[in-house]
């Protein structure tokens, strides 16, 4: 008997690779009726940072406001990059946000916070975009994407990001319907 895919953990860095891999989960979730949990995992601040608040943010109380602002503003972000990308999806497919059955934002370790989400909900799939690297590094996936392929006990697909002078050599159109997801 073949695995049944029923819920899809698309793990989003805010990135426009992120969007372009959402496309793909958008894909996979309508081709075989699963949902889809979005996640983004918000790094905890590094001990310098910590220090570096604590210097200049004497007041407790400040410091706590700092650290609210600061997720707050990741759940913006990730409530506009959804936004604009269900805007520019719905002209092709009204219906295809209803695939998406939840939102998060974590504080984490990006791959074991995926990871541990990915457990939580029974996910059957992880899906997550390539970071955009430049130069010689372009070949090599992301830190957190080779620790999550690492350790996923589950199919994984890690979506490469395609920039657009890339796309021009891969006969993709140039027209912004086609830069969102060009297989969709």
């Amino acid at each position: 008997m073949q695995p049944r895919l029923t819920r899809i953990l698309f793990a989003t860095a805010l990135s426009d690779a992120s969007c372009h891999a959402l496309c793909h989960a958008a894909g996979l979730a309508r081709a075989t009726g699963a949902r889809i949990h979005v996640l983004h995992v918000q790094e905890p601040l590094s001990d310098d940072a910590r220090v570096t608040l604590e210097m200049f943010l004497l007041n407790e109380g400040s410091r706590r406001d700092a650290t609210e602002r600061r997720a707050a503003l990741a759940a913006r972000v990730l409530e506009e990059r959804q936004a604009a990308f269900w805007t520019e999806m719905e002209a092709r497919d009204p219906a295809a946000r209803q695939l998406v059955t939840a939102t998060e934002l974590v504080e984490g370790h990006p791959a074991e916070a995926i990871l541990s989400r990915a457990g939580a909900i029974r996910a059957d799939m992880i899906v997550m975009g390539a970071h955009e690297h430049h130069g010689l590094s372009q070949t090599f996936l992301g830190t957190t994407a080779k620790r999550v392929l690492r350790r996923a006990r589950i199919p994984t697909l890690i979506v490469p990001h395609l920039p657009r002078a890339d796309a021009a050599h891969d006969h993709t159109p140039a027209n912004k319907e086609q830069d969102l997801c060009p297989n969709y």
